[in-house]
């Protein structure tokens, strides 16, 4: 089994700026891709930042500019730098991962448990 710990979130204020952490844990041969994901009460789950192993990161248009996700392979941890916050950005944050925990070339993904994100003046 793997586990996803994020930290980070918050309540901020319109222009100001939290950082999530997300730690990964357990059985971890290889991790593809972590990811962060928000989610707003009413609405679906929609993919914020990923990185793949070997890749760029990516971004959802409405946080370009604003969001960097980096990623901290020897910890098996994931970050994001949010600036510039909005009221729209409030949301539930979660991490994600594809993890292969036996070297099997597969990767199943994971959840973390979410973080609160709040930004209003």
């Amino acid at each position: 089994q793997v586990q996803l710990v994020e930290s980070g979130g918050g309540s901020v204020q319109p222009g100001g700026s939290l950082r999530l952490s997300c730690a990964a844990s357990g059985s971890i041969f290889n991790i593809y891709k972590m990811a962060w994901y928000r989610q707003n009460s009413g609405k679906q789950r929609e993919l914020v930042a990923a990185i793949v192993s070997g890749g760029s990161p990516h971004y959802t248009d409405s946080v370009l500019g604003r969001f960097t996700v980096s990623r901290d392979t020897a910890k098996n941890a994931v970050y994001l730098q949010m600036n510039r916050l909005k009221p729209e950005d409030t949301a539930v944050y979660y991490c994600n991962a594809a993890v292969d925990s036996f070297g099997l070339g597969i990767g199943m993904d994971y959840w973390g448990k979410g973080a609160q994100v709040t930004v209003s003046s």
